[in-house]
């Protein structure tokens, strides 16, 4: 079991959520993190995290590090640092708006592109 500040967890790993600006990246976030929903919600700047420890059927304590990228063009360079490291990936769009959608295949692109090829 590891340890970091007196927290113990058997497993930790790293998740992105990816899609355009304005799709709910942070909302998730944060209702996953902090049971939090927060209507009124500004755009991500560069990268946030939060954490949360999710006890497992088998006992096991699983530390999920999730981090929220910027949507935004200007910004792709910022968080393409962000990937490696990365164990997983939520895709996010808004189903209300058919455009988001449809640039998932780009996220998928950018995130095969930069994800780390030795997980």
């Amino acid at each position: 079991m590891a340890s970091n500040g007196g927290k113990k967890w058997d497993h930790m790993f790293k998740i992105v959520l990816v899609g355009d600006s304005g799709v709910g990246k942070s909302n998730l976030l944060s209702r996953f993190t902090r049971n939090v929903f927060c209507t009124d919600e500004k755009s991500t700047i560069g990268v946030e995290f939060a954490t949360r420890i999710v006890k497992m059927d088998d006992g096991k304590l699983v530390k999920a590090q999730i981090w929220d990228t910027a949507g935004q063009e200007r910004y792709r360079a910022i968080t393409n640092a962000y990937y490696r490291g990365a164990m997983g990936a939520m895709m996010i769009y808004d189903v209300t708006k058919s455009v988001t959608f449809q640039n998932v295949v780009r996220w998928l692109r950018e995130l095969r592109d930069h994800a780390s090829k030795t997980h």
